[in-house]
């Protein structure tokens, strides 16, 4: 799993998950290739040159460390300029970075990117920014820079120089500046300043986020070896010891938080289980208390997803190294804080639209607290044996791995909760409803008191936004602050700090104030036992009132619409353009699941070939159906019109007497299941459904959740880990995924891929049970005999068209099909004489002889056709009508239409 942030514009890299980790001892660099130049044009700016290099770095473990480099540089070459150095981040290389380094390169910078040890091209092993090993190569770095004759130097051997990088990358520009007084200037974005503090927090091992560094790292042989054993040990015993705190603190920035004296612009994202942003608070103060510029910025994205605001950022640590590496006092480096809003939704593309707030300090996060009451006697829950199940806060990381700018922490933002309390294994305590709307924007903390049976005590608090009534609950950026506590078994009082974030809730709205037993991304002590909470104050909640929100700029649409309406207008009164609306409803489809009438699709790009051509057929209440053909026979594209994706080229679908456009309202009535559903495997299946249902924002009471699993037929399997089920128990759990909310008509496709032939059986009685109670089914199926047992109604393409429909006892009964019997093997040209014979419509070899079709005519019975066999010296041994729908659908489309 790649753990970098999304590529996206300039800021491409990121922090993955660490492979494992290497110490590395630096020598001095010396080229070791002779670099190889390209230019690299643009029509708006000067070309970029650059040039790749391989750098010794010397030996490290008894091998050759060796970095690979990119330099750019742009303009005269004459002209002497500031250096920026970007780090990529972890898990990616060199060319993460390459398109910020162009840019940087046209603003007027010397630019030099490398791949860190162990990932890219460069070689030694993964040491997480060792100060003997990552950082020491940077300084080395810094060194060749300072012989480049187009690199401004403030004295010998010392180039002005600033140093970028996100994630993996941020950390080392922090660390570059702490270890070599060089650096002029910093940007690290979206990093960690201890990372002993970000994947232990409070003593709690982030297990999710470490095995994922784990994973994307290469495994244990890339990283260096103390590093290694150091994530088994912890792996193991389920929490950090103080020999892993200390190995990843001492190669933390907050090791040398005291030495970085250099401007330094703090970029941190709202959406990060990984690096929240406390982080970004901690980097702020050090380094303000060194009497050094910062400016704190906070995104909307991370590295749990959301929007990086790619470009702006990228704008803003362009114009931060102007002011400071290149002295220009005019450049706008923005306020000292500024903090990403999400404003709701922009109408015309369905996106988040985003404001910003600024301020001229930065609040920290307990700015101007505010206490709201809340109410709730002590309470007492079970931490469960083995932890499991776990409560679900979010899906650490997975909301980033699809990239582009969602993440399923962006969706609270949009007032849409994913998260998950177990009934027992939580505590909650709640506000009255807000007076007014309320800001959030830092990290609430309350004093409560801490009752254990054990003395091993971890737990989970987390702050919902409840809205009216209390059936939705939101958890602001889907985060969660766990701590182990100690000294609990007597009872014990205590100020926990909850998750930093920035959140609105409205007038009418509630806090919700949970301390859980367990949570997904973290280990959880494994032998059950019993906490007990009180409180012992209200929350405090942190606001920012001297960070004000812009003002909404007026839409283009307030400028360019009047306008574009009056082209519209005089377009359609000189070409007399008919206004399309969608058809009205049929009332006397209203009963009819399902009427397709003259449907026709044609192929990209093409004026004869058809996808699906003139196609006809009616399904009514109750029936299952399968919708057979060979590839290409036009199925899938069928099914895309019907589930309104794709639009069709003429002709009509209605689904109950409703025309099918692309989101028509009908569409909540249909169901349908995709092969290969996925689900949360540490989650029961119950719970997997649960999940997914309260992701639609549809009311609960609509899911028929206990009649889509009597259907199922699951039983006790529900309760247990989804990770557990056979092949066969997760298509029945996809299916009754499907049929959550009991929809009218429900399209299959091949519900029975991968399945043995009990589990086959299983998944034929699931879909019979579901038709029985006046529901309809669609199967699209590749088993043959499989349809015929399960299905009560056909339909057979072929080429686009329609070959045959009907029930399937007509089908594979009609007396136009008879098998002919061979006493041996006969020649196509000979198959091809009987096809053409009066009264054949078509003839195919098949394994058990020959299959003729009768195309109706008079000549069309079996007496006749048995001489004129003879006459052709057909080796005839038996005629008679042929059953089996395998047979009977090769028949079938042998003669289909072209």
């Amino acid at each position: 799993m790649d753990l970098r942030l999304p590529r996206a514009g300039a800021w491409k890299a990121a922090l993955r998950a660490p492979r494992r980790m290497f110490a590395a001892a630096a020598a001095v660099v010396v080229l070791a290739g002779a670099g190889t130049w390209t230019a690299l044009a643009s029509d708006e700016a000067p070309a970029v040159r650059r040039t790749d290099r391989t750098l010794a770095m010397g030996r490290s473990q008894g091998q050759e460390v060796r970095v690979d480099t990119s330099y750019f540089t742009a303009g005269d070459p004459g002209t002497k300029r500031p250096a920026v150095l970007v780090g990529h981040g972890f898990g990616g290389s060199k060319d993460d970075v390459r398109e910020q380094a162009e840019r940087l390169a046209r603003d007027g910078y010397a630019v030099l990117t490398w791949s860190a040890r162990g990932f890219g091209k460069s070689t030694g092993r993964i040491g997480l920014n060792d100060p003997k090993g990552e950082v020491a190569d940077v300084s080395r770095l810094v060194d060749w820079l300072a012989k480049r004759p187009e690199v401004r130097l403030d004295k010998a051997g010392d180039p002005r120089v600033g140093v970028t990088g996100a994630s993996y990358g941020g950390a080392v520009s922090l660390l570059a500046a702490g270890h070599d007084d060089r650096v002029d200037a910093i940007a690290p974005l979206m990093t960690y300043w201890n990372l002993a503090d970000a994947l232990f927090p409070k003593d709690v091992f982030k297990k999710q986020w470490a095995g994922m560094f784990l994973t994307a790292g290469g495994g244990c042989d890339t990283f260096e070896p103390r590093l290694c054993a150091m994530y088994e040990r912890v792996a193991v015993a389920g929490k950090p010891d103080a020999r892993a705190r200390a190995l990843l603190a001492e190669r933390s920035p907050a090791a040398v938080g005291d030495r970085i004296e250099v401007p330094a612009l703090i970029v941190q994202g709202q959406q990060d289980s990984l690096f929240p942003l406390d982080q970004a608070d901690a980097a702020a103060k050090a380094i303000r208390a060194n009497h050094a510029p910062v400016a704190v910025d906070w995104v909307a994205g991370g590295h749990d997803g959301g929007d990086r605001e790619t470009d702006r950022v990228t704008g803003r640590v362009t114009r931060w190294f102007d002011r400071y590496l290149k002295d220009d006092k005019g450049a706008d480096t923005g306020p000292a804080f500024r903090v990403t809003r999400t404003g709701g939704i922009d109408s015309t593309d369905g996106a988040a639209t985003l404001r910003g707030a600024s301020g001229d300090r930065y609040p920290g996060l307990a700015g101007a607290p505010r206490e709201i009451p809340l109410t709730g006697r002590p309470q007492t829950f079970d931490n469960p044996a083995g932890a499991a199940p776990p409560a679900v806060s979010g899906l650490p990381g997975l909301g980033a791995a699809g990239g582009g700018s969602g993440g399923l922490s962006r969706l609270s933002s949009l007032g849409i909760g994913v998260s998950l309390d177990f009934p027992g294994q939580h505590a909650a305590f709640e506000s009255k409803p807000l007076t007014e709307d309320l800001r959030i924007t830092g990290a609430p903390s309350v004093r409560v008191r801490v009752k254990s049976d054990s003395a091993d005590t971890v737990l989970f608090g987390k702050v919902y936004d409840v809205g009216p009534g209390g059936d939705q609950q939101v958890l602001p950026a889907q985060l969660v602050a766990p701590a182990r506590i100690g000294g609990a078994v007597d009872g014990r009082t205590l100020d926990l700090r909850l998750p930093a974030v920035d959140h609105e809730l409205k007038k009418g709205h509630r806090l919700r104030l949970v301390f859980a037993a367990t949570d997904l991304g973290y280990a959880s002590p494994v032998e059950p036992a019993a906490y007990t909470v009180a409180l012992k104050s209200g929350l405090k909640v942190p606001t920012a009132p001297g960070v004000d929100t812009a003002a909404a700029p007026l839409p283009a649409w307030v400028w360019w619409l009047p306008l574009t309406g009056a082209a519209v207008a005089a377009a359609l009164l000189l070409i007399g353009r008919r206004r399309v609306t969608a058809p009205a409803p049929d009332p006397a489809l209203a009963d009819v699941p399902l009427q397709i009438t003259g449907l026709s699709k044609r192929y990209a790009k093409s004026t004869d070939r058809y996808a699906v051509r003139d196609l006809s057929f009616r399904v009514e209440k109750g029936q299952v159906l399968g919708l057979l053909g060979p590839n290409g026979a036009g199925k899938t594209t069928t099914l895309r019109m019907l589930m309104g994706l794709i639009r069709p080229d003429a002709g009509e679908i209605r689904v109950f007497g409703q025309a099918i456009r692309p989101g028509a309202p009908v569409l909540s009535r249909v169901g349908a299941f995709v092969e290969g559903a996925g689900f949360l495997p540490h989650l029961s299946g119950r719970e997997n459904l649960e999940l997914y249902w309260r992701a639609t924002g549809r009311p609960a009471g609509d899911a028929h959740l206990d009649e889509a699993l009597e259907i199922a037929g699951l039983g006790d399997a529900l309760a247990r880990a989804v990770r557990t089920y056979s092949q066969g128990m997760r298509q029945r759990l996809a299916i009754a995924q499907a049929m959550l909310g009991l929809p009218d008509l429900l399209i299959l496709d091949e519900p029975t891929n991968g399945l043995d032939p009990p589990q086959i059986r299983e998944m034929r009685e699931v879909m019979i049970r579901y038709a029985a109670g006046g529901r309809t089914v669609i199967v699209s199926s590749h088993l043959l005999a499989e349809v015929e047992q399960s299905c009560t109604h056909l339909v057979v393409m072929d080429r686009g068209r329609l070959v045959q429909a009907g029930p399937v006892d007509e089908i594979v009964g009609a007396g136009d099909t008879l098998l002919v019997g061979l006493a041996a093997d006969v020649s196509e040209p000979l198959v091809e004489k009987v096809a053409s014979l009066p009264g054949v419509a078509s003839a195919v070899r098949t394994e058990g002889g020959l299959l003729v079709r009768l195309d109706g005519g008079p000549a069309a019975t079996g007496a006749a056709l048995l001489p004129e066999l003879v006459r052709l010296e057909v080796p005839v041994e038996s005629l008679g009508p042929h059953r089996r729908l395998e047979d009977a659908f090769l028949t079938l489309i042998g003669g289909g239409a072209a």
